[in-house]
């Protein structure tokens, strides 16, 4: 076995006997299903659709009414239905554990730049749903309404989403860091009748005060009956006028307790909505996906017990904006009788030691981090292990973009030796996902351990084959209850069968480029349209990457490949030096003979290029689509929306780059 491929991990009999997924195996067994290892059990779930999800829905008790009529109907993706006759709530699913203990033990624990980490207990959380629900029904929102937030990460923000998922309503939320443009393109699409909203909040120390962007965004969201504010900046200006009304968080919250054997959750049918999800939008509008309260359920508990092994009375930590679908798969610790960290600010603020102290000081179990926070950590020479204690951390899982065998490394040397790393990857379309872990499998450097349970994951070739050990395209060849169950407004299907199912007629294409290895395992190499095209061979740029973050002087990097007129390629190389750095011969004779010895001449850049700063989402993913069609000739206005990236001024020097590579 390749270093690369070596067992970083393997988890402890001791562990893997109290292990959710031996627990599920157990039960099965007594149910005359027996299965040797995690590869048998998931061509189970694959082949036994019906099977599968009927034992998550049988095992986790699911609360309904009605009778199941089909499992998963006959009709093909994207009209597949599941559970029909059978009506539930999300919401009842996230609270169902408020008496499973003392209710007074913490249900979040929550902190920001504003304000000290501290606890909010089950029955404050629970009576603030139960009370802010019947708020919401006595101003007149009901089932199928529209009700949007732009709210950060904090406990005001769960609470409205959970009483508004409560009712039947339909929840999405915005960051209150994204500008107006960007929220309006999101909300305007669902025609909200209710928004919450912050006056303001701090990030990296600064102070940000939003009660402009919020008079433009409601002047283009002419649905909007009602404004509830929460002054969460005391330093903001408060909103004074709202052509509808505007009332006061806490008036919402007033009025007498109400018993949760007296509060009614409204159970709905499973085409009926739960929230909005929206993609970032590199063109067009982006797109309004649409779950449902069944689907979500189901992937939910099977992903949060299964594949981050959330244990009962477990703490998940994932860093996350109200932005970014992560922040709706928080409640995964809820749902697992166990408690979740909020966190509202920068992550490295101020220092890359932020999310240790809070790991460490929420007792943490779970922690969910992206390889890019992790390359800042050792970059400013932070060792979590030796400076605090971790006794509770068992898991690290690292999301959001590919891990390489460095980071897995890292992790186990610098974090804890036998903590489980595990590399995962999904999506906003699923708010789950579709590359996953197990502790019944063991943890290679650098490798995704399986397709998660349920999930028909393969790699496509051009025409569609299925490929092992070799680049191609990931599919997914079944049906899924957490796939979106439409685009809003998109009443055809038209928009949605041709984002995911126009290369592959009846096959989902998530749009990554991944390669299945004959282990089971599998790498994702990069979005497929980020995908490098070199002289008619492709390549991942996460290959490129991981050689340039070994590099010493090199910040970041970014590296896109385009088609020239003359049948040829250009391939340029974008790298932020670290400060003090100049990029000399020498150094970019280093990262090409790196590039050439680690990877292969084809991983040898055209040029080098030193830019100011690599641009990057919200959410942390480089803008390689943006730069690659920047310098396609596209307009700037139609690659990204500025208030959708988090340094606009990194992508302003893409732009004229590219302008002046075309000489204009």
């Amino acid at each position: 076995m390749a270093d690369d491929q070596a067992d970083v991990w393997t988890c402890s009999p001791q562990r893997l006997a109290r292990a959710n997924i031996r627990r599920y195996l157990d039960w099965l067994a007594s149910r005359g299903r027996s299965f040797s290892g995690y590869h048998d059990l998931w061509q189970w779930s694959v082949d036994d659709i019906a099977g599968f999800w009927r034992s998550i829905w049988d095992y986790f008790e699911i609360m309904a009414d009605g009778e199941i009529g089909e499992v998963v109907s006959r009709d093909p993706m994207p009209r597949t239905r599941w559970f029909t006759g059978t009506r539930l709530n999300f919401a009842e699913h996230v609270l169902r554990h408020e008496l499973s203990g003392n209710p007074d033990r913490p249900m979040l624990h929550h902190g920001s730049e504003l304000r000290p980490l501290t606890t909010a207990s089950w029955s404050e959380i629970a009576g603030r749903v139960r009370r802010l629900a019947t708020s919401l029904r006595e101003m007149g929102i009901g089932e199928g309404d529209r009700v949007v937030a732009y709210m950060p990460n904090i406990p005001e923000a769960v609470i409205a989403m959970l009483a508004t998922t409560a009712i039947g309503a339909v929840w999405s939320s915005a960051a209150p860091e994204f500008g107006a443009q960007t929220v309006i393109d999101r909300f305007s699409q669902i025609a909200p009748k209710l928004v919450f909203a912050v006056n303001g909040y701090r990030y990296g120390g600064k102070d940000f005060d939003r009660i402009g962007d919020l008079e433009v965004i409601l002047a283009a969201l002419p649905s909007a009956e009602m404004l509830v504010m929460l002054d969460y900046h005391p330093a903001a200006r408060k909103a004074t006028e709202f052509r509808g009304r505007i009332r006061a968080w806490p008036d919402l919250l007033d009025g007498p307790a109400i018993a949760r054997g007296a509060f009614h959750f409204t159970r709905v049918a499973s085409d009926h909505p739960l929230w909005v999800l929206f993609t970032s939008g590199t063109t067009g509008l982006p797109k309004p996906i649409v779950h449902n309260h069944h689907g979500i359920v189901l992937e939910h508990y099977k992903s949060a017990a299964f594949h981050f092994e959330i244990e009962a009375q477990g703490t998940l930590f994932f860093y996350s904006t109200t932005g970014w679908m992560v922040w709706n798969t928080l409640m995964w610790g809820p749902l697992m009788n166990g408690s979740s960290v909020l966190y509202d600010g920068h992550p490295s603020h101020p220092d890359a030691r932020l999310v240790w102290r809070l790991v460490e000081a929420a007792g943490v179990t779970v922690l969910g981090i992206s390889p890019s926070y992790i390359q800042l950590v050792r970059q400013q020479g932070v060792v979590p292990g030796r400076e605090f204690n971790l006794e509770r951390l068992q898991s690290v899982m690292l999301v959001g973009s590919p891990s390489t065998p460095e980071v897995f490394r890292w992790v186990h040397e610098a974090v804890k030796p036998d903590v489980w790393a595990s590399s995962q990857s999904g999506g906003t379309e699923f708010c789950s996902g579709l590359l996953a872990g197990s502790p019944l499998l063991p943890t290679h450097a650098g490798e995704i351990q399986a397709p998660a349970l349920g999930v028909a994951a393969v790699a496509f070739d051009d025409g569609g084959e299925e490929i092992i050990d070799e680049p191609g395209e990931l599919v997914v060849r079944a049906p899924m209850p957490s796939m979106p169950l439409c685009f809003w407004g998109d009443a055809d299907f038209a928009r949605y069968t041709d984002s995911y199912f126009g290369v592959y007629p009846g096959v989902w294409r998530h749009g990554d480029r991944v390669r299945f290895n004959a282990g089971g395992g599998c790498q994702v190499l990069g979005r497929s349209d980020a995908t490098l095209n070199r002289h008619g061979v492709r390549i991942g740029s996460a290959e490129i990457y991981r050689t340039m973050e070994a590099i010493p002087g090199i910040a970041d990097s970014l590296v896109i490949c385009i088609e020239q007129p003359d049948g040829g390629f250009y391939m340029p190389l974008f790298v932020q030096l670290a400060e003090g750095i100049a990029l000399t011969d020498a150094l970019q004779g280093e990262i090409r003979q790196r590039l050439r010895h680690e990877r292969s001449p084809r991983h040898v850049p055209d040029v080098i290029i030193a830019v100011p700063e690599i641009p990057m989402t919200l959410t942390g993913k480089k803008m390689e689509v943006p730069v690659r069609r920047l310098l396609l000739g596209d307009a700037p206005d139609k690659v990204a929306s500025k208030d959708a990236t988090r340094n606009p001024a990194a992508l302003d020097w893409f732009t004229q780059f590219a302008a002046a590579r075309r000489g204009g």
